[in-house]
């Protein structure tokens, strides 16, 4: 499932953003907005939920 808060990859080939990770703003009528944060740009973008697969944002880190 996928909530805001959540983290997130885009999965769909076809998305310019294609592989991009950002987090779940919001979810509303099978959509999500999602945030891309990167470097000195932030950008907010809709996609459809079957366009995205949930990451472990843990992934990765020391512990």
């Amino acid at each position: 499932m996928i909530f805001p808060g959540s983290a997130v990859r885009v999965k769909d080939k076809t998305e310019i953003y294609y592989g991009f990770q950002g987090q779940v703003q919001r979810v509303t009528d099978g959509k999500a907005a999602v945030l891309f944060e990167g470097g000195n740009w932030d950008k907010l973008i809709s996609f459809r939920l079957s366009q995205l697969e949930v990451v472990d944002a843990t992934a990765g880190r020391a512990k």
